[in-house]
């Protein structure tokens, strides 16, 4: 039995319970959980090894890579940008950056990048990793690449090309690259272990992620997704939007390398611990205990939430629900409730807020399940926050 550490407030124990079955009957490796309600943290959770092949403990500060729960994170930049009148939501992305205009894109807005409509989920020719990291060769890409549909007309998850659209965007308009945009205005004031390119002197505190295989029957009961033969067929063609979006960089990279983790990719390569997640996203939605000033607007918080894309989805092959950047709680991606939002990421992390109840939740593990954006333990989780909430 795994040794499960830290603590939950009174009335939240499902959540331990369900933390500690994940070890028990889901595969998990090592993992940590972080709630907070109103601002105040409620749980506060981690067990397991801080290295998905190793044996040392993980701890309250283990960070680990968090794939496109980065997505969430970044998403707030450009609303943030535009809650202070710098980006407006409804002019083209060319406004900015000029030569995104090329190969028909002229009329693809800032608002059709962050709710995944502006039609360039994949590249013509992928970028290796190095060029996907480099900071000029995926913007240079993504902004000659002709669309696969028009733009604003439909939507797709831009899996990798969201770093090179959202992240350029945001140092066309403020001079800085966007992980030094969110280390300063956002981690620094609320005080956040959480990094868009993970410095040299940060790189002892993230732990090693590895491809776990989960326990059979541990699957995610509601998830209802397009048939299971359309989704892997989908993912073994090659020439398939959903196989080219994740292969956008190719040969995949090692995540766990250190100049990976130190990369500016704000679709895939946050580091972050589970506290870091949760507490992002209480302040999204409300002052944070220890000093941590609301960042959301109110008229902010309900772009961040309203929803802009709904349906198939291109890439993912099931029906997803997209906000301004966030996605929003659907038959793929069960959030806690209605009117929350926020992002998982690839095979397991999970972090989102929900204004009605004040809840807000981050999960992060080093044993990537074959999922996308559902993960079983994570889901499991999400249910027991549900039944503390329900008494």
């Amino acid at each position: 039995m795994t040794d499960v550490q830290g603590t939950v407030a009174d009335g939240f124990e499902p959540v331990r319970d369900a933390f500690a079955d994940n070890f028990a009957r889901r595969g998990e490796r090592g993992a940590a959980v972080v709630v907070h309600q109103g601002g105040r943290k409620v749980v506060d959770l981690w067990g397991g090894t801080r290295d998905v092949d190793g044996g040392t403990p993980w701890t309250p500060d283990t960070a680990q890579i968090v794939r496109s729960a980065t997505k969430g994170v970044a998403a707030a930049v450009p609303l943030l940008l535009h809650q202070r009148g710098q980006v407006d939501l409804d002019a083209p992305v060319g406004t900015y950056w000029p030569e995104f205009k090329a190969a028909g894109k002229e009329r693809v807005l800032v608002r059709h990048l962050l709710a995944h409509r502006a039609g360039v989920p994949v590249l013509d020719t992928p970028l290796t990793p190095e060029q996907a990291r480099d900071g000029a060769s995926g913007p240079r890409a993504v902004a000659a690449q002709a669309p696969a549909w028009e733009p604003g007309t439909d939507h797709g998850y831009h899996a990798q090309t969201y770093s090179w659209t959202v992240g350029e965007l945001v140092r066309r308009v403020t001079g800085r690259d966007i992980g030094a945009w969110i280390a300063d205005e956002i981690a620094a004031p609320l005080g956040l272990d959480l990094w868009l390119g993970l410095p040299e002197a940060e790189q002892h505190r993230a732990g090693r992620i590895g491809d776990v295989e989960p326990p059979a029957g541990t699957g995610t009961p509601g998830l209802r997704v397009r048939p299971k033969r359309a989704v892997s067929d989908a993912y073994r063609d090659p020439a398939s939007l959903t196989r080219r979006a994740f292969a956008a960089i190719d040969p995949l990279p090692d995540e766990n390398d250190p100049a990976y983790r130190a990369a500016v990719l704000p679709a895939s390569a946050g580091v972050a611990t589970a506290e870091a997640l949760s507490r992002f996203y209480a302040a999204l939605i409300g002052d944070v205990e220890d000093g941590g000033r609301r960042l959301f607007a109110p008229a902010t918080l309900t772009l961040a939430r309203s929803e802009e894309s709904a349906g198939p989805d291109r890439v993912l092959i099931a029906n997803t629900r997209f906000g301004l950047g966030y996605m929003l709680h659907g038959p793929a991606s069960p959030l806690l409730a209605a009117g929350s939002f926020g992002h998982p990421g690839r095979g397991g992390s999970l972090a989102f807020a929900d204004p009605e109840s004040g809840i807000s939740f981050g999960y992060v593990t080093n044993g990537m399940q074959k999922n996308v954006t559902a993960d079983p333990r994570a889901q499991a989780l999400v249910r027991a926050v549900a039944r503390a909430l329900a008494g």
